[in-house]
């Protein structure tokens, strides 16, 4: 994923929660915001789920979940937050519940 890609500030955070375009999963809950712009990703993860280590190897995943998806994505902000039973699941599982969460 590229950099340009990434959402990070947390005044975008919070403008695409307010606006709640939610659609929710077995892993993680998936927020949307239309923009003229470029399509870009925010990934959360709370310290609830385990310590940086288990945080970290979660966004990798996630990262290259989307990076490999061959989805054309609109002009859109996505926000994906991870849920607790996401934590120990296998790749596989996770990587087709978050494809199946994207297309729809």
């Amino acid at each position: 994923m590229k950099k340009k890609n990434i959402i990070k500030e947390k005044r975008d955070f919070d403008r695409i929660f307010r606006f709640n375009n939610q659609t929710k999963s077995k892993y993680a809950f998936l927020y949307t915001y239309d923009t003229n712009k470029e399509h870009r990703f925010g990934i959360c993860i709370s310290k609830k789920l385990g310590n940086a280590v288990t945080r970290n190897k979660l966004k990798r995943q996630i990262k290259d979940i989307i990076d490999k998806s061959k989805l054309h994505f609109t002009n859109k902000d996505y926000i994906i937050v991870l849920k607790k039973s996401a934590v120990g699941t296998e790749y596989l599982l996770l990587k087709e519940d978050i494809l199946n969460l994207l297309q729809k």
